[in-house]
């Protein structure tokens, strides 16, 4: 297991600061904002991360069945066309490098 920095003990404020901006993201549902961050965090590898959103996802009332198949959203049949839009925007923005932000996401 390779031991990773805690960023919240090296820059608690940088981390806090980050936080809180999700309180500025009132557009979104919170157990879909929940499900996005997830999947990026899938994406990204990130352990803490990981964590954090699907515990997140719980606590707003995700199914663990459906958490446990968000990496196979597109062939997961309990994910709505909303859900989906959201999901591949995140995967395309993630992935900007590979996608290249294509005009047409689902």
């Amino acid at each position: 297991m390779i031991k990773r920095i805690d960023h919240y003990e090296i820059n608690k404020r940088a981390i806090d600061g980050f936080g809180a901006l999700g309180k500025h993201l009132s557009s979104i549902d919170e157990k879909l904002r929940a499900l996005v961050e997830l999947r990026i965090s899938q994406i990204n590898g990130c352990a803490y991360c990981l964590d954090l959103h699907a515990r997140q996802a719980r606590d707003l009332g995700e199914t663990q069945q459906r958490l446990d198949c968000l990496a196979a959203w597109r062939e997961y049949a309990l994910f709505n066309d909303k859900e989906r839009a959201a999901l591949a925007w995140a995967e395309a923005v993630t992935l900007i490098s590979e996608t290249r932000g294509p005009r047409s996401f689902v």
